[in-house]
């Protein structure tokens, strides 16, 4: 979507320039979601670094000696700065962000010691794994992830992570929502591809949306006709051209499970109302086929 939405050329001429760009924003998109798990694994070792300069002091007061050590304890944030395969991914890494903008580190923890969230979970001195996890989700989700300061950065540092940061912050939840504290090994670090078929579709999909734009765009405007063009967001456009390149060229994919998706990306990119225009749109078309005999799905239920 992103590739179609930033794409301004002539419709076959840039494919191949747009497929290169797609590839290499996925990988950029991977290289975001390692950065905003290596940040969380930074922030922590410099609870700990705190943490033993407290108890190292040459005149340590009583409190010192007994700090409240739940933050630098918990559980999620140590299995995550304890995973072998991710500290393996982030080591590996061409730029290693941290080290260089090591002031941003100090940034997200400063904004996490004045968070009422952090002032809440530190009123105890113990938890269990349910809470502790609890207590990552929410700090992740109202402190480090709307910070703007690191959104700035990321803005800064490449062009695609802009448009990234909301799905990358999405995956990073569901994982959170989703950890034990038996997991361990690549549960931090999915596969960007499920496979190389899950990737050529992306490609493909990509291509036939490009070379059929046109097309697709005159078939939006036939079923948009009592509508203001200038009403209809330039993304709700494109994601109506990708559902209506899988309606017409990937016959194997059942219509319901495009309508879904797409409604799903609307209510995370496009604006309040989008997913229920959409909706409807895609729903005219679809019926428009149906009418015509022209919907050809391949195998059983995939009306």
């Amino acid at each position: 979507m992103q590739t179609l939405y930033a794409s301004t050329e002539g419709e076959s001429d840039n494919v191949k320039v747009n497929e290169k760009f797609l590839l290499r924003s996925l990988d950029s998109m991977y290289d975001l979601f390692i950065a905003q798990l290596s940040l969380l694994i930074e922030v922590h070792k410099k609870s700990k670094d705190i943490l033993d300069k407290t108890q190292n002091k040459l005149l340590p007061s009583k409190e010192d000696k007994n700090p409240n050590s739940k933050f630098v304890n918990n559980e999620v944030l140590t299995l995550l700065s304890s995973n072998e395969v991710l500290l393996e991914l982030i080591e590996n890494q061409k730029e290693n962000l941290w080290y260089l903008d090591f002031e941003y580190v100090d940034v997200i923890f400063k904004s996490i010691l004045k968070s009422d969230i952090y002032k809440d979970y530190m009123s105890t001195k113990t938890s269990t794994f349910k809470e502790d996890k609890a207590f990552i989700i929410d700090l992740f989700t109202e402190v480090v992830a709307p910070n703007d300061k690191l959104y700035d950065f990321f803005e800064d540092k490449r062009i695609t992570w802009l448009d990234d940061l909301p799905v990358v912050n999405t995956a990073i939840l569901k994982i959170l929502k989703k950890v034990k504290v038996s997991s361990e090994g690549k549960f931090f670090t999915p596969k960007l591809y499920k496979d190389l078929e899950d990737r050529d579709f992306g490609v493909e999909l990509l291509k036939k949306t490009m070379l059929n734009q046109t097309k697709f765009s005159e078939e939006i405007g036939s079923k948009t006709k009592n509508w203001d063009a200038e009403r209809i967001t330039q993304i709700d456009t494109v994601l109506m051209q990708m559902a209506i390149c899988e309606f017409q060229k990937f016959p194997s994919i059942p219509v319901k499970v495009t309508i879904n998706e797409y409604l799903e990306i609307a209510k995370e990119y496009s604006t309040p109302k989008s997913s229920n225009f959409i909706n409807g749109i895609l729903d005219k078309i679809v019926k428009g086929y149906t009418a015509d005999g022209n919907l050809n799905k391949i195998g059983r239920g995939l009306m």
